[in-house]
């Protein structure tokens, strides 16, 4: 399943996400706007599929987390963006379609998500869409990124290799 090629990769894209997490970030009302994240979330549901872009998801939001750049919101907010863009590009193939499916995963559902979430761990009393504005904004920027980026990429002879 997940070949040590495969692994090389995730472990890159996870790594370039922490990074990119530390550098590329703006305030984005309730919550903090990561773009870097849902770009490598449309690459990672792109290149590899769903499950690897749920682990990389994963791994960058709990590195964030131990780092103190990330809270809990990081792991609904990456990781179902992750998986409803690589379910789409592999139901659809189309790189588009996974874009569209990282700003409505993270975007609608995880900010949806993330309103009990804060509730009950953060001690937040956030309302219904207390986070739509902000991981909508960050999920396009980023999906947006990562589309074009993932196009490019997969072009090349090295991705057709994984």
């Amino acid at each position: 399943m997940f070949t040590p090629k495969k692994m090389a990769v995730m472990a890159l894209f996870a790594a370039i996400g922490v990074l990119g997490a530390t550098f590329i970030w703006f305030p984005a009302g309730a919550a903090k706007a990561f773009p870097v994240q849902h770009a490598i979330n449309v690459m990672a549901a792109i290149l590899l599929g769903p499950g690897p872009a749920v682990v990389i998801a994963f791994l960058i939001a709990a590195v964030r987390n131990l780092l103190g750049i990330g809270t809990i919101l990081a792991f609904p907010g990456s990781m179902i963006g992750a998986l409803l863009a690589g379910y789409v590009y592999k139901k659809w193939k189309s790189p588009s379609a996974a874009a569209l499916g990282e700003m409505i995963g993270t975007g609608v559902i995880a900010s949806l998500v993330s309103v009990p979430v804060a509730n009950l761990f953060l001690g937040m009393n956030a309302a219904a869409l207390a986070f739509m504005p902000a991981f909508l904004i960050s999920s396009i920027t980023g999906a947006i990124l990562g589309l074009l980026l993932a196009v490019r990429i997969a072009k090349t002879r090295a991705v057709k290799s994984i």
